[in-house]
């Protein structure tokens, strides 16, 4: 065989392996930036229990229980109540009457996000008429 023969049928295999090398490299790249990031905040239940809400399908009680129930199961885990969960249930506990608790899950949600201030101002206020 010549030398030039020889160094193609060496160079081949090498060059594949550094194909084979250079694809596993960006596979675990790419496995990399999809795996355990943490969410920012654990939407447990709420947003089906604000779909249900919007289609008349739950009571506000049975509303009420669940979202009761996803903040148990959040904050058991160590998360985060994402924005908007402390004013729908508060919402939904002024559909009922219950104008104390709506009113603690309004300034839960003001002091949670200091961006809705003015929003559940409005709402407090409104509700205390």
């Amino acid at each position: 065989m010549s030398g030039a023969r020889m160094h193609r049928r060496i160079g081949r295999p090498r060059g594949a392996a550094a194909l084979a090398v250079l694809a596993a490299l960006g596979l675990l790249a790419l496995g990399g930036c999809a795996s355990g990031t943490a969410q920012l905040y654990q939407w447990d239940g709420y947003q089906p229990q604000v779909y249900a809400s919007l289609q008349g399908r739950k009571s506000a009680v049975e509303q009420i229980g669940a979202l009761e129930e996803a903040q148990q199961t959040i904050r058991a885990k160590g998360g985060t109540l994402p924005p908007g969960f402390r004013a729908h249930l508060g919402a939904l506990y002024a559909s009922i009457g219950k104008r104390d608790e709506a009113l603690a899950q309004l300034a839960a949600e003001k002091a949670a996000f200091p961006e809705a201030t003015t929003y559940m101002d409005f709402l407090s206020t409104n509700l205390k008429r």
